[in-house]
């Protein structure tokens, strides 16, 4: 498929955070694209985004500049998604949707390329990207789910202010220089604190990031009986989650092969050698589409348990990669021509 005659892709949400990494790691991975259709909002209209070399104006849902694409990534938030993804995936478009309208909806994959790009189907139109915390800790369970077959997850996670989009990292930046926030995003200061709760109050004293997490584990794991254990924190860092990541399998895990098998696992990159200070880090991950995995250990007395830190850029991996990795996989399927 060459640039002539590759597809016509509209990104909505193209002025905010997400949308911009979108635009740029569709450029980076070269998807072969003859138009592009950048949607905002109304107060964006008019103003332009730079793709391939050319200059696009910004249009609105409403404008319909969308019409005669073949696929549309979404980044504009749930209210947004719940209108406009129905409407034009009945069009025949596929839609690959950041948030979280869709996810648990029957018959929307939810997908994970390096995990189950086989729940990817010719007619379903609809395509739910996970959850920022939950892509970076699938991409590492997979394939030890596979081979060991998990039973348990116990995750602590340190999420960084970009998980909340860019007012997110203006609260911390206006923070970090002493100004007041007059509409802040978090619900306490983030500069100098960390924050125990994310999203709003879920069930069972959970928060909402901490419910997305269970049950997109167990959705893309196709693992309906596994129990996970989620605590979600934001921590005063831009960009990169952290996962502090307790696991349990149904067989005894050997350390060294677990270590070989996260070596070989697609979009993982080990850092394992803590006598050398070897172990990932935000600073050694932003920018950066892999997953990185470190520290692991098992303690003696529980040889079925292994432990582990992951670390993943959240705006990249975890939502603008994660969607154009779904494209490449209709591409890679023939579902797009």
């Amino acid at each position: 498929m060459s640039e002539s005659t590759g597809l016509k892709i509209a990104v909505v949400g193209a002025t905010g955070l997400v949308g911009r990494t979108m635009l740029r790691v569709l450029e980076e991975r070269q998807i072969p694209c003859r138009e592009l259709a950048p949607i905002a909002s109304a107060q964006s209209r008019g103003g332009e985004v730079h793709f391939n070399g050319r200059s696009y104006l910004l249009s609105t849902l409403e404008d319909g500049e969308w019409e005669g694409s073949e696929v549309a990534l979404f980044s504009a938030g749930s209210s947004v998604a719940s209108e406009w993804v129905p409407r034009i995936s009945d069009t025949g478009i596929y839609c690959i949707d950041n948030s979280s309208a869709f996810r648990q909806e029957i018959g929307v994959p939810l997908v994970v390329p390096e995990v189950n790009d086989h729940d990817l189907m010719p007619n379903f139109r609809v395509i739910a990207n996970p959850n920022c915390s939950t892509i970076q800790l699938v991409v590492v369970l997979g394939p030890l789910h596979k081979q060991y077959h998990l039973e348990e997850v116990v995750v602590a996670t340190y999420q960084s202010v970009s998980g909340a989009g860019q007012r997110g990292l203006n609260q911390l930046l206006a923070e970090r220089s002493g100004q007041t926030v007059d509409e802040p995003e978090f619900v306490k200061p983030i500069f100098n604190n960390v924050i125990p709760s994310i999203g709003k109050p879920a069930a069972h004293g959970l928060c909402f990031e901490e419910w997305k997490m269970i049950h997109e584990t167990r959705k893309i794991l196709a693992a309906d009986e596994l129990r996970v254990y989620p605590f979600t924190v934001r921590v005063p860092v831009a960009y990169c989650h952290c996962e502090a990541v307790h696991l349990k399998f149904k067989e005894p895990v050997d350390v060294v092969g677990a270590r070989e098998i996260l070596a070989s696992a697609q979009g993982v990159t080990l850092m394992d050698d803590l006598a050398n200070d070897v172990y990932p880090t935000p600073h050694d991950c932003v920018g950066k589409d892999d997953v990185f995995v470190g520290r692991l250990y098992q303690l003696p007395q529980d040889p079925t348990s292994l432990d582990c830190w992951i670390v993943s850029d959240n705006v990249r991996k975890g939502a603008a990669t994660n969607a154009v990795q779904i494209l490449e996989a209709l591409i890679e399927k023939q579902y797009l021509k």
